[in-house]
């Protein structure tokens, strides 16, 4: 076991990241609470539904379950108000917590311009969309509660369920459209498993600050994606183009220099490959 059992509080139990960690925590022997805003995820633990936006909810949540620890994964670049989500339920959350519990705050590659890869945790922020600016925004407000690690990773992939790019993908190949991957965004994909794992270790370890957690092989988007819709028997190659992405819009390089985790964590962060490999051990 990477942590001795604590009394955690959850917050975005129904996200990608929360569907994996929060069962693994509870096998850990934690006593666990959720938080989910809209959709009940079916998961052990207690399921609290809350708005992190109303600073009043969030104290009387806190004050009733009294964590030792917090994990914080709310804050979806899906939401209509990313900054109300991200920026004020960060403020909420770290407004409310006794200053010895530990907090452990999820952050993104994407604070981080894509033209001077691979980053370090010192490495200045510059973001090119409104998440990347509200998750800069939000790691500042976690710093100021002095127990906190604020983990910045990449995009999270898991091998037991589709994640939302994926069903996205899967519904406008099943509608009939053309997908375009694009080919020249790198980033260091990680295993939900091994992410959820590195995050209860590093509820008992004394580490504060930034640190950056995420697989040990930079990827490009395009294969990514093709590998996760081979892993998931999904088959459109008519309906699939490869390019650039020309936008603008996007960092395109956020690789993240993940040697200060590695030398921290006993937990493994396998390359994505390697985790596909493992467990499609044999190719159809």
């Amino acid at each position: 076991k990477t942590s001795s059992p604590m009394r955690l509080l959850v917050t975005g139990g129904s996200s990608y990241l929360g569907r994996h960690l929060v069962p693994l925590a509870v096998q850990a022997g934690h006593t666990l609470a959720f938080t989910y805003w809209q959709n009940q995820p079916d998961l052990p633990g207690d399921a609290i539904q809350l708005d992190l936006r109303d600073g009043a909810q969030v104290r009387q949540t806190v004050r009733s379950w009294q964590p030792d620890g917090v994990i914080h994964l709310a804050g979806s670049n899906r939401t209509t108000d990313l900054a109300g989500l991200i920026i004020d339920g960060t403020t909420n959350l770290v407004h409310a917590l006794d200053p010895a519990c530990r907090l452990i705050n999820f952050s993104t590659d994407v604070v981080f311009a894509g033209d001077a890869a691979p980053y370090k945790e010192e490495d200045p922020p510059a973001p090119r969309h409104e998440y990347g600016r509200c998750k800069v925004s939000a790691e500042a407000r976690a710093e100021t509660h002095a127990n906190q690690v604020t983990v910045r990773t990449s995009l999270i992939f898991g091998l037991r369920i589709p994640d939302r790019g994926l069903e996205g993908f899967q519904q406008r190949l099943a509608a009939g459209e053309t997908l375009t991957l694009f080919n020249n965004q790198w980033r260091n994909p990680i295993w939900a498993d091994a992410l959820a794992h590195a995050c209860l270790e590093l509820l008992n370890l004394p580490y504060r600050g930034l640190l950056h957690v995420a697989g040990a092989e930079a990827v490009d988007r395009a294969s990514y994606s093709q590998a996760l819709l081979a892993h998931w028997g999904i088959a459109a190659p008519d309906q699939i183009q490869i390019g650039a992405d020309q936008t603008g819009q996007y960092p395109l390089d956020t690789r993240l220099d993940i040697s200060q985790a590695q030398r921290l964590l006993k937990t493994p962060l396998p390359g994505f490959f390697d985790v596909l490999a493992r467990h499609n051990p044999s190719p159809k």
